[in-house]
Order: C-alpha cells, then sequence, then structure tokens
C-alpha cells in the first residue's frame, strides 16, 4: 500500500465533502473517507503501528457525520 496516497485520498474526501453541494454527495465523500481510513488503520495494525488507533477513531467519526 502506498501509505502517502491513501492519506492524500483520505484528505482530498474530507475536503470534497466541505465542498458538497448536496447532503448525499456529503454523505458519499464521509464514506469514502471512512472507508480510506479503514484501509490506513488496517495496515497499520498489521504493521504494529500504534497510529491505527487514531485511524479506527477517525473511521468511526466520519461514518457518525454521514
Amino acid at each position: 500500500m502506498d501509505i502517502m496516497k491513501q492519506y492524500a485520498a483520505h484528505q482530498t474526501a474530507l475536503m470534497r465533502a466541505q465542498e458538497a453541494g448536496t447532503t448525499a454527495d456529503r454523505r458519499s465523500q464521509f464514506a469514502a473517507a471512512a472507508r480510506i481510513a479503514g484501509q490506513i488503520s488496517a495496515f497499520q495494525r498489521d504493521l504494529g503501528a500504534a497510529a491505527s488507533c487514531a485511524w479506527s477513531m477517525a473511521e468511526v467519526s466520519a461514518a457518525a457525520r454521514a
């Protein structure tokens, strides 16, 4: 996994959510951000990285906003 590419995709999804013109688009972008956060979290957990806890929380937070 290219972790920097995933971080960038996550940020892009969050920015698109903020700029979304409709509630449906906003939810879709937050859902995309949550999926990406889940992928990052799983990758970090597999490596034993402590930061994976933060990504797990990001995933939960994004889903709650949708």
